[in-house]
């Protein structure tokens, strides 16, 4: 469209987006997706180009590096190898679960610690037991929330070490929202259902329903925390943030709800304990 006799460097486009050979695979598939690109040119060390990376080079990036993450929140050994999961042999699949369960089954141990710490706690009051795994589900799922926005956020760059504060400090009134609404209808429910479902077999119904309801409140607080600062913390050790996500986050937040919730029930019920 220009005149014929106009100079290349009045038309040529000289703020050029471009990578080195020595970058990341997936720190270029991100770039071109944050720039909309179809192709990135790539240059070598001297500045020369060599070539280019296309969209398809980099969906198939994108989809190995979700796929990888995907199966480390889950607690799955990743697999370069693996193709699909009917195309996976039973004992590779097999191969890629069994270290982490045997890890959290074995790390488990801390919550029956903790149980067995309070186990007069259930022999005066053994209604106590009943409400342990909505606590313990409810936490681990509030965790799990944080710590998966968490390693999204970092590796789309959305999210960096450096924003510790800043997800500290929105972490806190979230959960503390989160909390008080959780804690209030588990109170109301508790003490309505074993009022007039239950007329007369439960003695201090409303001492139940306070523990459970502030328990709750304190335990989703906790969990918030630990599910976002974890993965921030494991960036910034040079560790995948994925690791960090659903297997060590379920059994630290098992465990520090029970504390929780026995200290609570202690201070409410320490008459009868």
């Amino acid at each position: 469209m220009a005149d014929p006799k106009t100079p290349i460097t009045e038309i040529m486009e000289d703020n050029l987006v471009t990578v080195k050979v020595t970058d990341d695979q997936e720190f270029v598939a991100r770039e071109m997706q944050r720039y909309d690109f179809t192709a990135m040119p790539v240059l070598d060390n001297e500045g020369m180009f060599v070539g280019i990376i296309t969209i398809d080079d980099a969906i198939d990036v994108l989809t190995d590096e979700s796929t990888e993450d995907m199966q480390k929140m889950a607690a799955i050994l990743p697999d370069d190898d693996a193709t699909t999961y009917f195309g996976t042999s039973v004992w590779t699949h097999a191969k890629q679960r069994i270290p982490w369960l045997l890890i959290l089954m074995l790390s488990a141990t801390f919550t029956g610690m903790v149980t067995t710490h309070y186990e007069e706690a259930f022999v005066s009051l053994p209604l106590l037991v009943s409400f342990m795994p909505m606590l313990m589900d409810t936490a681990g799922n509030c965790g799990n929330q944080i710590s998966t926005l968490m390693v999204r956020g970092l590796a789309l760059g959305e999210v960096e070490p450096a924003d510790f504060m800043r997800v500290l400090g929105k972490e806190l009134r979230v959960s503390a929202i989160v909390g008080a609404v959780l804690g209030v209808v588990n109170g109301l429910r508790i003490y309505l259902m074993y009022t007039f479902l239950f007329p007369g077999q439960y003695a201090n119904v409303m001492g139940y329903a306070i523990v459970v309801s502030v328990s709750l409140f304190f335990s989703v607080i906790l969990a918030k925390l630990v599910g976002g600062m974890l993965p921030l913390a494991a960036k910034k050790l040079g560790a995948d943030p994925a690791i960090m996500a659903t297997p060590f986050i379920t059994t630290i937040v098992d465990a520090c709800s029970l504390i929780l919730y026995f200290q609570i029930a202690q201070l409410v019920f320490r008459n009868m304990m």
